[in-house]
């Protein structure tokens, strides 16, 4: 079952990628204070995640933060060595913290799976984005397909 509007974020253990290397943590430490915007990518390094999505949520990070925001996380089912080989391409700096969800249990316990073995990725997290307070959702935006459109910094933005 979908998280929905309503529902407190499940806490599962993710790790995420500090000066000393891979951290663990769980969902709930990272996504259970304050207002938090969470947005669900299928593949770090991959066309529109990189191109499109991550890039606009740190362009317009201090946007967010002007609206409420006090953290923006970036999750995706890769180990915490891509998450944090992504974000410093990406040059994300303190913009969006990158979380990794290397088995997949964060996408599995929110209900935002899908099927991506066709292209060799195997299960991957939904494209998504969520606005958070104190770990309950607020507001909840899942792509219905390819594409970026609904989960989109600009949506989040519109949403607060």
């Amino acid at each position: 079952m979908t998280i929905a509007v309503g529902d407190r974020v499940p806490e599962v253990k993710v790790f995420t990628f500090g000066e000393k290397g891979p951290e663990a943590t769980t969902s709930t430490d990272v996504l259970g204070h304050g207002k938090v915007v969470l947005f669900g990518v299928p593949g770090a390094f991959t066309p529109t995640c990189s191109d499109h999505h991550l890039p606009g949520f740190v362009l317009r990070a201090e946007e967010l933060r002007a609206k409420g925001v006090d953290k923006v996380v970036c999750v995706s089912v890769n180990d915490p060595f891509v998450m944090g080989a992504w974000g410093k391409d990406q040059n994300v700096g303190s913009s969006v913290e990158m979380l990794a969800d290397g088995n997949g249990e964060l996408a599995e316990a929110l209900g935002l799976t899908m099927d991506g073995s066709g292209f060799g990725l195997g299960s991957r997290s939904q494209r998504y984005a969520a606005i958070l307070q104190d770990g309950v959702v607020s507001w909840l935006a899942v792509e219905p397909g390819p594409g970026l459109n609904a989960s989109s910094v600009e949506e989040v933005l519109a949403a607060l």
